[in-house]
């Protein structure tokens, strides 16, 4: 027989297994709606472009999912997670091969979170962007660039602090560190391609280039939003977490942030657009993702209503100096991620408005935006030298669709304009 101790450690230890196994089933739902989210991306840029570059769209967003998730595995995870005496980088557990149910529960949940910040890119270079340089791009990015600067701010798991996170720097779940890095990563590309053909006038007039389906942008909208649950109550990586406030600051800094937008655009006598109705959730979304376990739902609303404007700004700002960002990634992740990184200090519960934490927050920002962009700079314009960044001025005419895939997104409509037995050679 065994003594009531012993019975009662028993107990304990029980409970303590069953919560460890509810914890791993939380992180995994949290990683399977992230990876939801490709979907989302997938469908709000493919209806963002035009009918001709709907299946590239779709085939990026695949790939840099399956580049991305395997490049993360044999390296990325390493650098980002593993042992970091110096807050630098990880130094182990390159390609594992045992760990344990948590640790693979936490490498599943931060390859969605590599691919999410490689996807970033995807829209913004739509319509003019060559399949095999994206490819490339998508593989360093999750091999090198999105694991280290993450390192510094969640890395040490095994090990060590990263060198901002040391500092006190807030990022829950990666206004900055995702978002704004990947925002980053797709004005460098925008930089090094240039703009569509057409898309400004000799004198720099913003020309419109319609997308080809706004339900499949709204729908994808709305994919995103439901995904952005596990975005950010996932990152608790504990059921047991503060996930009840998370998805409300969540839902309501959406909602704030399109509210806004629709008071504003009237308020300017300007027509109330789908696409900026979308993109305007998005990016409450973007800036509420710092802060959702640290702030209350009143502060999340003023966040994202604050928002909205940074969008609305920052997208006109962009247009005159001829950026060309095909979903305005740009506007919503790279300054949505920084203002919410900066609206994580400002309305931190219990300790508002606290200058020394709002500057490491603007430090955390200025470091983001010197490592993404300016990496990304560099990586953009080596593989344009090498393997070809920008699509060529006849294939951008006639559409990614059929010159990188020999694929139609619509055939009953395209066929016409298209050689069908050059379509039916290049297949396997």
């Amino acid at each position: 027989m065994i003594s009531s101790a012993q019975a009662a450690e028993t107990d304990t230890l029980t409970v303590a297994q069953l919560l460890e196994y509810q914890n791993i089933a939380w992180i995994i739902w949290g990683g399977v709606l992230v990876f939801f989210m490709q979907a989302g991306f997938a469908l709000l840029e493919s209806g963002s472009v035009r009918a001709k570059n709907a299946v590239n769209v779709m085939m990026k967003n695949y790939t840099d999912m399956c580049i991305g998730g395997l490049a993360f595995y044999l390296v990325g995870f390493g650098l980002m997670m593993g042992t970091n005496h110096s807050g630098f980088v990880g130094t182990d557990h390159f390609m594992p091969v045992a760990l344990s149910n948590m640790d693979w529960a936490l490498m599943f949940f931060q390859m969605m979170f590599a691919a999410t910040a490689v996807t970033i890119a995807s829209g913004a270079m739509a319509e003019r962007v060559s399949f095999i340089g994206y490819a490339v791009a998508a593989c360093l990015i999750c091999l090198f660039i999105y694991p280290v600067f993450a390192s510094w701010v969640w890395g040490g798991y095994f090990g060590g602090t990263g060198w901002l996170a040391e500092l006190g720097f807030i990022d829950f779940a990666g206004s900055t560190v995702v978002h704004s890095i990947g925002g980053w990563l797709a004005l460098a590309g925008i930089l090094v391609i240039g703009p569509r053909l057409g898309r400004f006038a000799p004198d720099g007039t913003p020309r419109l280039i319609a997308g080809h389906n706004m339900t499949l942008l709204a729908l994808g909208g709305f994919i995103l939003w439901f995904g952005w649950f596990g975005f950010n109550a996932g990152s608790t990586l504990s059921i047991t977490g503060n996930i009840g406030l998370i998805a409300v600051n969540t839902f309501v800094a959406a909602v704030s942030a399109v509210v806004s937008y629709m008071l504003i655009s009237r308020s300017l006598n300007k027509a109330i657009l789908l696409s900026d109705s979308v993109n305007a959730s998005l990016i409450g979304l973007v800036s509420i993702t710092a802060g959702c376990a640290t702030t209350t739902p009143v502060f999340a609303i003023i966040i994202g209503a604050i928002a909205s404007v940074v969008y609305i700004l920052s997208s006109q700002a962009l247009l005159k100096f001829k950026v060309d960002d095909v979903v305005s990634a740009v506007a919503v992740h790279g300054f949505g991620g920084a203002w919410g990184t900066i609206a994580a200090g400002l309305f931190y519960t219990g300790d508002l408005f606290n200058l020394s934490r709002l500057g490491v927050q603007v430090l955390g920002v200025g470091v983001a935006l010197g490592w993404g962009l300016g990496l990304g700079l560099v990586m953009y314009k080596l593989i344009d030298l090498s393997f070809g960044l920008k699509a060529s001025r006849l294939h951008e005419q006639r559409g990614l669709d059929y010159t990188e895939h020999a694929e139609l997104g619509y055939p009953e409509f395209q066929k016409q304009m298209f050689d069908s037995k050059s379509l039916t050679e290049r297949h396997l």
